[in-house]
């Protein structure tokens, strides 16, 4: 059985058990959700993961973090690396983007280091073997990409992004009304490609159903990408994307018909005004499934600080409803992200995830901040460096900075005002 189908029949799966004790919550409760398709809890049956999650309605704003070799720099040893340091700093999931090197391999040895769970956009592995055997990535069949889905889903992947709503219905209206950007998204785009040479449908969408025998044979869960997301915030929320949004909300509810489990992506770059009206829309057409948005970045001019642009728009998001951030780097769209840059996302999706979850009412996340209130208040500095988000770097500055009296910081010295203000109440 599917986790799906352990709640329909109120049966708790020893996962969902796991799950909940991660969660701080209850099994009933991640039950009631998955059940109502308000939660998924990405976890192939053939992997056991060390730190499973649920994401949905109610539960801590998750993080995922892209890691992948790319045609340019291919060293797995990097892509490890990378991996590391997101856990280490809260991401909850990563998702395997290579196109370089030995495809297979790298998601092997990903799977098998990896403490959570791990997701794929098999489009690229489609389009890198068609380029390897063929000459041409855009030289593949219907066939192939299922195979390679089967592939993946025998070797582990926990999650799929599968573009099914980039169709000739949402072409027609992208093609309708013209954007400063037409399609950002890899996936999207090599699909858009293949359909204009091959001049026929989506496989993914027009063979729904194969995806849905697969998910479901190995509980794969199904992330319905956005390949019609915005690249450009004058793009937001305009037709396109709404048409594609529209056919996900159709797909989800099929996914559900068949006991797979659903969650819908979001968009890459939309102005703060438009934000709410974004989560609202997917939570309306799509049933309440989880909302997994990439992003969005609040404006497009931030290059090199594009990590501060979209948690920006992750915390809004979120604190609207999103229920998982896609995490982005100092280096999107300029490099190859280092290991350094994926730290530094990590940690601004943290922060953003951590505000969000305060804005719904997540009592564990609102006692994190207490906890370091607490410790400020008392010049507690070793407990205040232990609770941050990156106690690495807090601890380096404050040695790098020695103040002249110990229970103060050089920011203000002996006019620290929580030190004047316990003199003053203690008189």
């Amino acid at each position: 059985m599917t986790q799906i189908e352990f709640a329909k029949k109120h049966k708790i799966s020893p996962l969902i058990n796991r799950v909940a004790s991660l969660e701080r919550s209850s099994s009933a409760l991640i039950s009631k959700l998955l059940r109502e398709g308000k939660a998924v809890v990405p976890n192939n049956r053939l992997r056991r993961i060390k730190k499973p999650c649920a994401i949905g309605k109610g539960l801590r704003t998750k993080i995922n973090a892209n890691i992948g070799t790319s045609t340019d720099k291919s060293q797995v040893s990097d892509e490890l690396r990378k991996m590391e340091v997101c856990v280490k700093y809260g991401a909850d999931t990563v998702m395997d983007l290579s196109v370089g090197g030995d495809l297979r391999q790298i998601r092997k040895k990903i799977l098998r280091l990896s403490p959570v769970p791990v997701g794929t956009v098999p489009i690229y592995e489609i389009a890198v073997n068609a380029q390897k055997e063929k000459g041409d990535f855009l030289k593949f069949t219907a066939g192939e990409i299922f195979d390679v889905l089967e592939s993946q889903a025998k070797d582990g992947v926990d999650f799929f992004t599968i573009h099914a709503g980039v169709t000739r219905q949402s072409l027609g209206a992208l093609k309708k009304h013209k954007r400063v950007l037409d399609i950002v998204s890899r996936g999207g785009a090599i699909l858009a490609a293949w359909m204009s040479r091959n001049k026929k449908e989506n496989p993914l969408y027009e063979e729904f159903d194969r995806v849905l025998d697969i998910a479901y044979h190995y509980d794969i869960t199904l992330s319905l990408g956005d390949g019609m997301r915005p690249g450009s915030i004058l793009d937001a929320t305009d037709p396109a994307q709404l048409s594609e949004l529209n056919i996900l909300g159709e797909l989800a509810g099929r996914c559900r018909k068949k006991n797979v489990q659903v969650m819908i992506e979001g968009p890459g770059h939309v102005p703060l005004n438009q934000i709410h009206k974004n989560v609202l829309l997917e939570k309306q057409i799509c049933k309440g499934a989880p909302f997994y948005v990439l992003g969005p970045l609040v404006t497009d001019v931030a290059a090199g600080y594009d990590h501060i642009s979209s948690a920006i728009g992750g915390a809004l998001a979120a604190s609207y409803g999103a229920d998982f951030l896609c995490y982005v780097t100092p280096s999107e769209h300029l490099r190859h992200p280092s290991v350094e840059d994926a730290r530094e996302g990590v940690v601004a999706y943290r922060i953003a995830a951590h505000a969000a979850d305060i804005a719904k009412g997540i009592k564990s996340e609102l006692e994190w901040d207490r906890d370091m209130s607490i410790a400020r208040k008392a010049r507690d500095w070793k407990k205040q460096i232990a609770l941050s988000v990156d106690p690495e770097k807090a601890g380096r500055y404050r040695s790098s900075s020695k103040p002249h009296l110990f229970d103060v910081c050089t920011m203000c010295g002996k006019y620290c005002s929580i030190k004047l203000m316990e003199e003053c109440m203690r008189a």
